[in-house]
């Protein structure tokens, strides 16, 4: 596994990329509300990025296992829009409008000055009943303890451990299918970051790695399913699934959170 270490001044870059990913959740919080199509938000979030000098990253992308297969589409969107049983990768549609009590995790990537900022963040449409809540709260936790572990020393296994352990304490699955990843001048690097696992296993974390924590949670089971569309990725029992992400380099005193 190939690890590119960063430099002070490259994840100083990689910082203001991550604000940017951040000034876009900041806008399109102030849109998520009832009735609005994903189709819309991603418009806005593209309008923003572009307007900022930067580059929305997952437009036209195609993951390097699928490039060169035939029929195979790149993503369409500027933001990937899940709505409540969608995990990951949801297309953004005219055709989908919002309701009250829906979910919808939005992620993030751009490309700012050659580096590039990556995040998630699931919200609420307007008010959501108790349970959905307390999804939310959990998956938020999990991202907070996997991040308290990404110590220069520890493990990407403590990492996983962690945001595995809290999850399934309370009751939830962990998606094991989708992982996070470094980023750097790409958005997928070395290391694969597991959401799962066991302490002390795995690649010891070192000053100057950059990569995502990404838990994805489920109210069910954590069996996916992918859509005819070949990126949209749900749950396989229909329940509800939330994500929060932040990317995040490792230092001596502690990790940076890159998109804070």
């Amino acid at each position: 596994m190939a690890v590119i270490l960063k430099t002070r001044q490259q994840i100083e870059l990689l910082r203001k990329a991550g604000q940017l990913v951040r000034e876009t959740f900041d806008l399109l919080r102030e849109h998520i509300r009832p009735g609005i199509t994903t189709a819309e938000l991603d418009a806005i979030a593209e309008t923003f990025i572009r307007e900022h000098g930067a580059e929305p990253i997952y437009k036209g992308y195609t993951p390097p296992s699928r490039r060169g297969q035939p029929g195979f589409p790149p993503f369409p969107g500027t933001i990937c829009a899940s709505v409540n049983d969608v995990i990951c990768h949801g297309i953004p549609s005219s055709r989908q409008r919002l309701r009250n009590g829906d979910i919808i995790s939005v992620d993030i990537g751009l490309r700012l000055d050659d580096w590039v900022g990556d995040s998630c963040v699931t919200f609420p449409v307007g008010d959501v009943d108790e349970a959905t809540q307390q999804l939310l709260n959990t998956t938020q936790r999990c991202l907070d303890l996997g991040i308290e572990q990404a110590q220069a020393g520890n493990t990407l296994g403590d990492i996983g451990a962690a945001i595995q352990r809290y999850a399934e304490s309370r009751g939830y699955s962990v998606v094991r299918e989708y992982t996070g990843h470094g980023v750097g001048r790409n958005l997928h690097e070395d290391p694969t970051v597991l959401h799962y696992g066991e302490p002390g296993r795995g690649m010891r974390l070192r000053p100057g790695m950059v990569f995502t924590i990404e838990p994805m949670v489920n109210i069910g089971r954590a069996e996916t399913r992918q859509d005819r569309d070949g990126w949209t990725v749900r749950t396989a029992d229909g329940k509800l699934s939330a994500q929060f992400e932040h990317s995040l380099a490792i230092a001596e005193d502690g990790p940076i959170i890159l998109t804070l």
